[in-house]
């Protein structure tokens, strides 16, 4: 999914994708049409589409990738993200602050010694992803990307075709199945999983259903690692504001994942078996900021939390 992983420019997307020659939508970006292939190595792609994608329904990767300025999406995923907007105004300040999140809790897990990561539902890892982070601290970090959306899974291979394979792979699957992720080849490949390793699970958990039960997901994935393993959550919440957040989570509604919000004490939940980092279980901009708080941090919606597995 983009997690909103990974777009490098925030900013306004134009305000309509583009269709191709046989009127099959393509991408497009901030400075017009783009077919991928234009930026991308077309060796490393085995085609801009998929066979298997659906274009119909907005993808959450792809509604992130609009709302942080990217160019892989199509006119579904901008009207969904337009929605969004439209009840959530300050959405594109939140995603922002989720990734500045999840590249403070790379570099402090970096720094403490972890340097294998499996960044579940990615998205589409661009430029300054968690590889790039945990690298500048530790360069022989191995990271694994993990997504269900198949173009995420091709854009994903493409854009990371330039780290060192032996330590980078990136798994088309659904986090909902944690025991075909963690035996797929290409993650064992990777990943060590008698060593620690950190489950970022980046603006994801929001997107399972109560019947799919998150909380079992999460258990699943803690029970196949070590002690000294971290897990990283960010998980949106009603900012106080429950009728406007509903509006927007209807945004959702026709989207591949529907949204769910869920509480505190929920979130918290998650954490079963870890010990819970200083600060706790506190809105994004204040997970140990770099420098000082945005005024407006109340109105960054969502939870966020570092749990070390004992």
């Amino acid at each position: 999914m983009v997690h909103e992983h990974q777009a490098s420019n925030i900013g306004g997307p134009p305000e309509t994708a583009a269709t191709s020659a046989d009127g099959a939508p393509t991408a497009v970006g901030s400075g017009g049409t783009m077919d991928v292939v234009d930026t991308i190595d077309s060796t490393l792609i085995p085609g801009w589409l998929p066979p298997e994608l659906d274009t119909t329904r907005a993808h959450t990767a792809r509604i992130y990738e609009y709302l942080l300025g990217g160019m892989h999406y199509f006119d579904v995923d901008r009207e969904a993200a337009e929605t969004a907007l439209r009840h959530v105004p300050q959405a594109r300040e939140i995603l922002q602050e989720n990734r500045a999140f999840l590249n403070r809790a790379t570099r402090f897990l970096a720094a403490a010694g972890v340097t294998q990561f499996l960044d579940l539902g990615s998205g589409l890892p661009g430029t300054d992803n968690i590889g790039d982070v945990a690298r500048r601290a530790h360069p022989e970090s191995r990271i694994v990307f993990v997504d269900y959306d198949p173009m995420v899974a091709v854009h994903g291979r493409a854009l990371v075709a330039a780290a060192d394979p032996a330590h980078t792979a990136v798994v088309e699957a659904d986090i909902r199945r944690p025991a075909e992720v963690l035996a797929d080849p290409e993650l064992r490949r990777v990943l060590d999983l008698t060593r620690p390793v950190a489950l970022v699970m980046n603006s994801l958990l929001h997107f399972i259903s109560p019947d799919e039960d998150p909380h079992a997901i999460v258990a699943q994935f803690l029970a196949a690692v070590p002690a000294g393993s971290a897990l990283v959550v960010s998980h949106i919440t009603d900012g106080g504001r429950p009728v406007q957040a509903e509006a927007a989570v209807r945004a959702w509604d026709q989207a591949t994942s529907p949204m769910y919000m869920r509480s505190e004490a929920e979130i918290r939940a998650l954490f079963a078996g870890t010990e819970i980092i200083e600060p706790g279980i506190v809105p994004r901009p204040l997970w140990r900021p770099d420098g000082e708080v945005r005024e407006d941090w109340e109105e960054i919606w969502g939870l966020v939390g570092v749990g070390i597995k004992r």
